[in-house]
C-alpha cells in the first residue's frame, strides 16, 4: 500500500496510509483558498490537480487554466520528490484530506508556527 510521511525536523511526524491526498491553505495576504491534489507514484509525489479561487498577487493560474465553478482550475500533472510546508503565524493551518478524513498539520504533525514540515511518499 502506498503511503504519505510528513517529517518535521527530519523525524517522521506522521504518516498516512493513502495513496492520494488534498492539500488546502489560504494564502497569506490575499485569504484566497488553494487545493492541491496529489497521488502518491513510487518514490514521488504527483501534482494532479490545482484550483484557486481568485487571481491575486502572486496567484495567476497558467494559461491552460480553466473557470470552473467559480474556480481557477488546472492539472499540472508534475512528480515532486518532496513537498516543504512552512507554517507561519500569519496564516491559517494547512489542511490535509485523504479517505474521506481531514486534519490540520498541526494536530496531525505536532508542528508548531513557523516550523517546516517535509512531505514525501514513503
Amino acid at each position: 500500500m502506498s503511503a504519505v510521511c510528513f517529517l518535521a525536523a527530519g523525524i517522521v511526524a506522521a504518516t498516512l496510509p493513502a495513496r492520494e491526498f488534498t492539500l488546502e491553505w489560504r494564502h497569506s495576504v490575499e485569504k484566497t483558498r488553494w487545493e492541491e491534489r496529489y497521488r502518491v507514484d513510487g518514490r514521488h509525489l504527483t501534482l494532479l490537480s490545482a484550483s484557486i479561487e481568485a487571481m491575486g498577487a502572486g496567484m495567476e493560474p497558467p494559461s491552460e487554466a480553466r473557470l470552473e465553478s467559480g474556480r481557477w482550475t488546472w492539472e499540472p500533472k508534475r512528480a515532486l520528490e518532496e513537498l516543504r510546508l512552512t507554517r507561519s503565524p500569519y496564516a491559517r493551518d494547512y489542511t490535509i484530506c485523504w479517505e474521506r478524513r481531514c486534519s490540520t498539520l498541526s494536530a496531525l504533525t505536532g508542528a508548531s508556527d513557523e516550523s517546516v514540515v517535509t512531505v514525501r511518499a514513503c
